[in-house]
């Protein structure tokens, strides 16, 4: 997740379902691999919302939304498989979301609205990014790593993260997928 910059007192937060073990273990060694330096900051994921800047007190606003959207919303599975880029338009290179992404799709309609409403810089593709603003051998590189990469996972939940002065990205809260199909 690409950080927005900070406005006075505002906390940074996303909302991203995590990808489980062993997966995500081989994801973060793609990143390593490729050079990137967010490797180790921003665990392996699907994005919903992207880094977005709020007031410490919408906290409590945005996580009852969350719990909301959680609550009309039923578990899926997301199958990963290959590799693609986003280039030219962006220097990114990703493990493709084969199966599950339009119900990623609608969870990010449901998230980005309410309290997190928006506007979104490019129409929503969900991805798992093992690469990001790096030059174009090392993201050849990556993407060459992991174009057979399979994974599929049942999802049944998402988390809401904030971003640390550290520079690294925390989970909040996780809010439980819980409608009926």
């Amino acid at each position: 997740m690409r950080v927005p910059p900070r406005v006075g007192d505002q906390i940074r937060v996303g909302v991203a379902i995590p990808i489980p073990p062993p997966y995500a273990e081989s994801l973060t060694r793609a990143r390593i691999e490729a050079g990137d330096p967010e490797a180790l900051a921003i665990a392996p994921h699907v994005t919903l919302l992207g880094p977005t800047a709020i007031e410490p007190g919408a906290l409590d606003a945005v996580r009852e939304h969350l719990r909301q959207v959680a609550a009309d919303h039923p578990p899926f599975v997301i199958e990963l498989a290959g590799t693609d880029s986003f280039r030219p338009v962006s220097p990114v290179v990703f493990v493709a979301v084969t199966e599950g992404g339009d119900a990623c799709e609608r969870l990010h309609h449901a998230v980005n609205a309410g309290a997190l409403a928006q506007q979104v810089r490019f129409p929503y593709h969900p991805h798992v990014t093992i690469a990001h603003d790096l030059d174009d051998d090392r993201l050849d590189a990556a993407s060459a790593s992991r174009a057979d990469f399979k994974a599929r996972f049942p999802v049944a939940r998402f988390v809401l993260y904030e971003y640390g002065e550290d520079g690294i990205w925390r989970d909040v809260e996780v809010f439980r997928l819980v409608a009926d199909r």
